[in-house]
């Protein structure tokens, strides 16, 4: 199983999306190969100044698009079955690290946390600062933390924190998590359309979590969310539009893979961008392009920020009478590489559940193989209900 692409000695491990200084930064695609950063992210320098070092690089799916980490151009981690896993998850359920940081983009890790049985935390967006990530989805790109309750709430009070290099940081100056999170007397909904969505396995993991919680003295009910299919629609067209936009860097002239062989300017960038991109990536550029275009922002961009809007006032309303909400983090209980293949269609779909949280910038956790999503600033209900299903 190959969880590093790049491997030293230390405290913890980050994704390939996460810049260091010492060690090279791919986001596993072939247009970044052997890329070494001149400066690190802000949460590898915090975690620095807490006496903690950067253990190795965790291979990451191309630009965090895929499903699990399908389409690295180094390779795929797979379990002793063949079935695939995230290298951060499997890490730290094998115990090699504490704890591992990866950017959360389209909820690969999120979906590897719950194939491999471990827990991960995703923050409220604008509580950990991205710089030094590489940036694809500028509005819902999360720094996230697989690790037990309690280490992820102490990694995330240290890298936690309004950071004048990112712009869209919060305003405080520092966050106190912890696992004091009250779930007696809560109540608690269980999304009908994403139960729906998912294989009787993962149904199965949110009725155990369901009982899990009534045990501790809460109320869960399954509820309908209409608006899931139209959530997940604006989250595919967000995330390529922005996608497109950022990736358009990687040209071939400043850094990262350059053709060898062009007559011209055009043809370096063609053939750099066509040599060095997976075919997801490709279809994501090409899909945000289209959607950004001249004649079809209007029914298209423009209309999944209108949805985005009408979403934040859905979710008001539900967390206004539930505390979090609860669905399978997968919609299948496990994937193969020959599965998935090069399927443009699978991340596309798996994007159902995951698009509610990266679309508002919510916090979730992934407990027992399932999601629970809060309002913004829930983290501690969060932990706590991780804690409990940890000791459970």
């Amino acid at each position: 199983m190959k969880y590093y692409i790049n491997e030293g000695s230390g405290d913890y491990a980050v994704s390939d999306m996460i810049l260091t200084k010492d060690l090279p930064t791919t986001a596993g695609s072939k247009m970044l190969d052997g890329f070494v950063s001149l400066f690190e992210a802000e949460a590898v320098t915090r975690l620095a100044a807490a006496g903690l070092k950067v253990a190795g690089k965790t291979n990451v799916g191309e630009f965090g698009l895929d499903v699990i980490g399908e389409t690295s151009y180094f390779g795929e981690v797979t379990a002793d079955d063949g079935t695939l896993r995230g290298a951060a998850a499997e890490l730290v359920k094998d115990g090699k690290v504490p704890f591992a940081l990866s950017v959360d983009l389209n909820g690969a890790p999120r979906r590897a946390a719950a194939m491999s049985g471990v827990t991960y935390i995703k923050p409220s967006y604008g509580i950990v600062s991205r710089y030094g990530t590489v940036p694809c989805a500028c509005s819902s790109e999360t720094i996230g933390v697989t690790a037990t309750a309690a280490k992820a709430a102490e990694v995330l009070s240290i890298i936690a924190g309004n950071d004048p290099k990112d712009g869209t940081t919060l305003p405080a100056e520092k966050y106190d998590f912890n696992l004091n999170g009250i779930i007696e007397g809560r109540k608690f909904a269980v999304i009908k359309e994403y139960m729906d969505a998912s294989d009787e396995g993962q149904r199965e993991k949110v009725r155990l979590l369901a009982e899990l919680l009534r045990s501790k003295g809460a109320e869960v009910t399954e509820i309908s969310f209409p608006e899931a299919k139209a959530v997940a629609a604006a989250w595919r067209i967000a995330l390529a539009a922005e996608t497109c936009n950022n990736v358009s860097r990687y040209d071939g002239v400043k850094f990262g893979y350059r053709t060898p062989d062009y007559k011209d300017i055009d043809e370096l960038y063609t053939k750099s961008r066509s040599e060095a991109f997976g075919l997801l990536t490709k279809a994501v550029i090409l899909y945000g392009s289209d959607v950004l275009s001249k004649g079809r922002y209007d029914e298209c961009y423009d209309k999944a920020l209108k949805i985005r809007r009408l979403a934040r006032n859905s979710a008001d309303r539900l967390f206004a009478e539930y505390a979090a909400l609860l669905y399978p983090a997968c919609t299948k209980s496990s994937y193969t590489k020959a599965e998935l293949g090069d399927s443009i269609d699978a991340a596309s779909d798996e994007a159902m559940l995951s698009s509610l949280v990266c679309l508002l910038g919510l916090p979730c956790a992934v407990a027992s193989g399932v999601q629970i999503a809060a309002d913004t600033l829930s983290e501690n209900l969060l932990l706590a209900i991780a804690a409990a299903a940890e000791e459970a």
